[in-house]
C-alpha cells in the first residue's frame, strides 16, 4: 500500500516536497516511480529510483528541478520539486515495482503498486 502527501497550492518558481510511504510490507521494492497526469492528458513519467542502489532516473522535462530520494529504513520516497511552473499542474501518483522484473522505469507496466494520487498545482 502506498500513501502520497505533500501536494497543495504552490506559485510558480517555488518549490515542493511529496512523499510516498510504502506501508504495511515487511519487504523493500526493487524500484519507485513518480508519474503525473495532467487534466486532459494521458498519464506520464517522473521519475523513478533504484531502491537498492538509489541511482535516479527523470524524464527530461524534470531534469536538473526534480530529485527523487528515498529512505530505505523508514520505506519512503520523497520527490523534492524545485522551480514549478505551471506546466506541472498534474495529479502525481508514486508507484513501487515488487516484481524486478523489469528495468523499464520509465514504463507503468513495470509498477505493480500505485498509490492513490496527489495534486499539485502550481499558479502563475
Amino acid at each position: 500500500q502506498l500513501v502520497e502527501s505533500g501536494g497543495g497550492l504552490v506559485q510558480a518558481g517555488n518549490s515542493m516536497n511529496l512523499s510516498c510511504v510504502v506501508s504495511k510490507t515487511t519487504y523493500s521494492p526493487y524500484a519507485m516511480g513518480w508519474f503525473r497526469q495532467a487534466p486532459g492528458k494521458e498519464r506520464e513519467f517522473v521519475a523513478a529510483v533504484s531502491w537498492s542502489s538509489g541511482h535516479a532516473f527523470y524524464a527530461d522535462s524534470v531534469k536538473g528541478r526534480f530529485t527523487f530520494s528515498r529512505d530505505k529504513a523508514k520505506n519512503v520516497a520523497f520527490l523534492q520539486m524545485n522551480t514549478l511552473s505551471p506546466e506541472d499542474t498534474a495529479a502525481y501518483y508514486c508507484a513501487a515495482d515488487y516484481r524486478g522484473m523489469s528495468v523499464e522505469f520509465g514504463e507503468e507496466a513495470t509498477y505493480d503498486h500505485w498509490g492513490q494520487g496527489t495534486q499539485v498545482t502550481v499558479s502563475s
